[in-house]
Parts: C-alpha cells; structure tokens; sequence
C-alpha cells in the first residue's frame, strides 16, 4: 500500500533513536527493586502497552500505589539516563531523512528539554520544521492529544500527515486524529504487536519511508 502524505511526523524512541539496550535496562532495574525476575527484551515487546503504569501492573501481577509508581518513574529514568549515552540513531538516520522531500517534524514522548539538546548533538535539528516533547511530568498518557497539539501548531491538517512510531500507541494516535501511519518493528514493540493494528509495518527506517508515494 503506497500512502500520500506531504508532512512526516516521527517518534524518537525505538524509531529514530536505536534505545533498546537502555529500555531493557531500566526496566530491569525496575524489576529488581521490586523483586520482580529480569526479563528479556522479547518479553517486553509483547507485553508493552500505554499506560505504562498498567502495563507494569499486569507484569507485577498486583495494583502499583502512587508511592509505588513514583518509585518506578525514579528507578526507570535514572537508568535509563545512564545507559542512553550508548545508544545511537537507527539505521538509514540521518541518510535517509535528509534526502526525503516530505516537509518533517519530531514528537516524542520524551522530555522536551532533554530532547531538544540529545537531538542537535546527533545534528538532526534541521530536518525538523518543529520537535515537541513532554513538558509535564508523568508517563504522558496517549500520544493521541500530543500528536493532535502538535499538528495544529503546524497548521497541518491530519490526512495530510503520516506519523512514523514503533509502537501499537502511535497507530492508536495517528488514527484518532485521522492522521495515516506506518510502523517499524524496531522498537518497544514487536510484530506480531504492531501486526495486530493493521498498520502497514515496516523493518527499517528505509522500508517504511518506502510505504511513501
């Protein structure tokens, strides 16, 4: 399926930005603090889902208290903070993103203030008509009212837009606004997760820009 779109929006984590190794990290540091065994990054993948307070839940298999989940978002980004220094960009970024004649932009549920320096350093800042972050904390709930934010802050209108992400949440998103989307199965979620969408899903950065007409 060839998709018409004139503006790309892309995710950051496990899209663009190759995290893995530090998700798996700190989740597993979450897991011990809670005395919960370590688990592998397969495992993740399947069971992954927004919000993130539920989906640790059903891992731990019993309620998280406020005091519990503060801990987690305390535990999570620390680890997460000291393993993403050795994490890189995806394959075919920036390469590809250079030569495309899509007009882009970046939204991430990321902290804007520490996305906006982590990007520049890569030398990404000037692909991006705008970069949007998270500017509150918490896990940020559904991408769905961000992505409709930024969207109107660029004046786009929604069936113009094809959104790029890695994980169920993006599609979710993308169509809530009635934006398009592709998939890539690199990131927090799997294939068999994404599949379920009904998301074209694509194994690269280069094949889903390949889903473009």
């Amino acid at each position: 399926m060839r998709i018409r779109a004139d503006h790309v929006v892309w995710d950051w984590n496990g899209t663009l930005f190759a995290d893995n190794d530090a998700v798996l990290a700190a989740v597993n540091r979450v897991c011990a603090d809670f005395g919960h065994a370590a688990i592998t990054l397969e495992h993740w993948r399947e069971v992954f889902s927004r919000p993130i307070k539920a989906c640790y839940e059903r891992m731990f298999g019993r309620p998280l208290t406020a005091s519990d989940w503060d801990r987690i978002d305390v535990v999570y980004h620390a680890e997460y903070r000291a393993a993403m220094d050795r994490c890189g960009l995806a394959a075919g970024v920036p390469g590809h993103l250079a030569s495309l004649r899509h007009s882009q932009s970046l939204l991430s549920m990321w902290f804007h203030d520490e996305l906006v320096p982590l990007i520049t350093r890569f030398g990404l800042h000037e692909l991006f008509d705008r970069v949007d972050g998270l500017k509150a904390a918490g896990d940020g709930g559904s991408k769905a009212e961000h992505l409709a934010e930024h969207l109107d802050a660029l004046r786009l209108r929604p069936k113009d837009v094809v959104l790029i992400g890695d994980v169920a949440d993006d599609a979710e998103a993308a169509r809530h606004v009635g934006a398009q989307v592709v998939l890539v199965a690199t990131g927090t979620s799997s294939r068999a997760v994404l599949a379920r969408t009904g998301a074209p899903v694509a194994d690269s950065i280069p094949e889903a820009l390949a889903h473009l007409a």
